[in-house]
């Protein structure tokens, strides 16, 4: 069964603050030691934001590198990420995907992903995508996916 729409403040919710606090530092310390907290607390927002939408949809869903930077934190977190997505409907397996970098198809996958994150009723944040503005991110990414079973 496809999910067809969640609350957006109740997903985001599903993270406890000393999650979130976990998943920002992961960040900083792994990938980018200039990461302020309200930038973090916006990153893990869009993260949130990139899972519940994959359950909205039946295409391969494919994060910007930053999305996906948090992504890797919250796997590492196994019990809460188990949690989280069970909360969802279904565990969302992260998939590395490092053969197949192609920056054409690269933007397209992140542009139909931004488009099923806004049609899933989230807010789209341009600092964390880059077809959407964001200035120092020049990622034409799609390395990683969710891997549903029925994608």
């Amino acid at each position: 069964m496809t999910i067809t729409q969640y609350n957006p403040v109740e997903v985001q919710d599903l993270l406890d603050p000393a999650l979130r606090a976990d998943l920002i530092t992961f960040v900083r310390e792994e990938y980018w030691p200039e990461l302020t907290d309200d930038l973090g607390e916006r990153g893990v927002d869009q993260l949130v934001a990139f899972l519940a939408a994959t359950r909205t949809t039946d295409h391969k869903m494919t994060p910007s590198l930053r999305v996906d930077q948090f992504w890797h934190g919250f796997v590492l977190h196994t019990k809460p990420y188990a949690d989280f997505c069970a909360g969802l409907g279904e565990f969302i397996h992260h998939v590395p995907d490092r053969g197949r970098h192609n920056p054409k198809k690269g933007r397209k996958a992140l542009a139909l992903t931004v488009e099923t994150i806004r049609a899933a009723g989230f807010t789209i944040d341009p600092e964390f995508w880059p077809n959407e503005g964001a200035a120092d991110c020049t990622q034409s990414y799609a390395g990683c996916s969710d891997s549903p079973v029925n994608k």
